[in-house]
């Protein structure tokens, strides 16, 4: 029964990822904001729902390794796994935005939660400071995109959808990127927990994988579509959503103890995404192309076998 969830899990992740860089694109011309901006806030916000609600529900049921583990594990895969395979299908143009403001905000947002864990947790002041964080990251993009764009005298293309179908499809697609990753998380941690490893383990790597997989689909259906700004955007505005948003939401509602092991993850997290700013120079002029994707790809997957291998 759990390979039964795996497969209908990445369908339904499938489908759902289309779905949500077609409201995506559409939305960005009724908003008359940039697709970039689009990419790092509407559909990242909707491709991290299922780190939100594993994180959350983990939390809840005293399983802090998992609710932390997924976010650290996930933003690793993003990067690494997502943005890999997406560079090796097709090259992937480093908009100067990434550079400048939206990697050091992901940087920043990264130290910051290493900073605060230093202690052993995350309590609900951390998770209110998070928080008050990504709703100014969102303000300011907004502002910034709309400010630019108005000072080019850029012309949006037609929307494909009015703005209710766009705003319908967007919900459909990030209910159906939930139910998706739930039946693919269900099933994955089944076949893992056969195999008795520890539940850090399986949050970084498995439980990490399967809600990294509505980032993965949509960005490959993006790449598919030449919609390339939100295929990276939307990977750096996830990564700032699982930490600021996804951590905390969760650390508010519940103070999340942050075991050692899991700050070793931190450290991984955190070089993962210094070697994306490497690939993403020289400013204004930096492509991700196929070479840097297997050069990322080789990175996750010796990540995990690190984690499997070794006993931190």
């Amino acid at each position: 029964m759990e390979y039964l969830f795996l497969i209908l899990g990445f369908i339904v992740l499938l489908i759902s990822g289309d779905l949500l860089v077609k409201s995506g694109v559409a939305l960005s011309s009724h908003l008359k904001i940039s697709t970039l901006v689009i990419g790092v806030t509407v559909v990242s916000l909707g491709t991290s729902a299922p780190e939100l609600v594993v994180s959350i529900g983990a939390a809840l049921k005293n399983h802090p390794d998992i609710a932390t583990g997924n976010v650290i594990g996930s933003n690793i895969s993003n990067i690494a796994l997502v943005l890999g395979l997406t560079a090796i299908i097709i090259r992937i143009p480093v908009g100067k935005s990434s550079v400048s403001f939206d990697w050091p905000f992901m940087m920043f947002a990264s130290l910051l939660f290493w900073v605060f864990v230093l202690n052993g947790k995350l309590s609900f002041i951390e998770g209110f400071i998070f928080l008050t964080l990504l709703f100014i990251f969102i303000f300011w993009s907004v502002r910034k995109s709309r400010t630019e764009l108005s000072r080019l005298g850029h012309d949006f293309v037609k929307a494909r959808y009015s703005l209710p179908v766009s705003l319908l499809l967007l919900i459909v697609s990030a209910v159906g990127l939930y139910f998706g990753a739930t039946w693919l998380v269900d099933g994955a941690e089944s076949i893992a927990l056969r195999l008795g490893v520890t539940e850090r383990v399986i949050s970084v790597t498995v439980i990490a994988f399967g809600t990294s997989v509505p980032e993965l689909a949509t960005s490959v259906m993006a790449a598919v579509k030449k919609q390339l700004d939100i295929s990276i955007g939307n990977i750096i505005g996830s990564n700032i959503f699982n930490i600021l948003g996804i951590l905390g939401v969760t650390s508010m509602i519940k103070t999340i103890p942050v075991s050692f092991e899991m700050r070793f993850d931190i450290y991984w997290m955190i070089a993962v995404s210094i070697l994306l700013l490497l690939f993403m120079l020289p400013y204004g002029k930096a492509m991700l192309n196929r070479w840097k994707g297997v050069a990322l790809l080789f990175v996750y997957i010796f990540y995990i076998f690190f984690v499997f291998g070794s006993k931190i």
